[in-house]
């Protein structure tokens, strides 16, 4: 019997969807609607189904900004074999992206059995939650969002790539409130710093997903509730994707910062009266 059923996998699609790339934590909702739903967090055909449902959201990046992708990706083509292509940001961008990927990929594969271990507990998750709250705000008020996307250098996406590791080791901290907090205190605008949150989060989570997809399948979880949830975070990604980009265009990041702690605080509650286990 499949560790989760096609209805619970529908939810988590939802959740997927709505949280992967707003800086409040997917992973850590995932984890939290888990417990709720009495699916234990910490199963390895679980840790799996959540990665692979993640790429339902990735699809919903390539999709909506298609244009963009085909641009960078076009231009590094042109660059491999043109050396005066090569002078062009979007040439130079491409493999900022790949270069910023590594080092989350290492630690990654380093620290499997910690992340599907001790660190999945749902009290790493409150924790990050309410820490990664205080860096965010601290992030928003320190930056001077005098940056666009063009401005944006080697360096930038080396740090804001690296931030990523931050998410994979706390789930909770949010790999979408790490990149951006990031991307905020060296200067760049809300905008920027989302997008560039977006365009690094492609080759991180979508390798991710395909990784741990013989572990959701090889452990206990069914092809229909994988193909579901993907599908529902897909089409839900999308619209979340673009009421954020209109959203930090013109409001700061407070309104995610409180929502966080009231979350995290909750959780706390929740666990110390033993309603969900950790």
């Amino acid at each position: 019997m499949s560790a989760i059923s096609v209805g619970q996998a529908v939810v988590l699609g939802v959740v997927e969807g709505v949280t992967e790339f707003l800086p409040v934590s997917s992973t850590g909702h995932l984890k939290i609607t888990e417990g709720l739903m009495n699916i234990p967090v910490d199963d390895k055909s679980v840790v799996g189904f959540s990665a692979v449902i993640q790429v339902g959201a990735i699809a919903a990046v390539l999709v909506y900004f298609f244009k963009d992708i085909k641009r960078i990706v076009s231009a590094w083509f042109r660059g491999l074999t043109k050396p005066e292509e090569r002078y062009h940001h979007d040439y130079k961008f491409a493999w900022w992206v790949i270069a910023a990927t590594i080092p989350i990929v290492l630690v990654g594969l380093a620290a499997k059995p910690l992340i599907e271990g001790p660190l999945a507990s749902l009290w790493v998750v409150a924790g990050s939650l309410i820490g990664g709250s205080v860096v965010m705000w601290c992030a928003d008020q320190m930056g001077r969002h005098k940056r666009g996307e063009d401005d944006t250098s080697f360096k930038d996406a080396m740090l804001v790539g690296c931030s990523q590791i931050l998410a994979l080791l706390f789930p909770g901290f949010s790999r979408s409130g790490a990149t951006m907090s990031t991307a905020l205190i060296l200067d760049l605008d809300r905008v920027a710093a989302t997008r560039l949150s977006f365009f690094l989060g492609i080759p991180a989570l979508t390798g991710a997903g395909i990784y741990e997809l013989k572990d959701a399948l090889g452990a206990g979880v069914g092809a229909a509730p994988l193909v579901v949830g993907t599908i529902v975070s897909f089409v839900v990604a999308y619209a979340s994707i673009a009421w954020l980009l209109k959203f930090v265009a013109k409001h700061s990041f407070n309104a995610f910062v409180i929502y966080r702690i009231v979350i995290g605080a909750g959780l706390i509650g929740l666990l110390a009266t033993g309603t969900i286990s950790s």
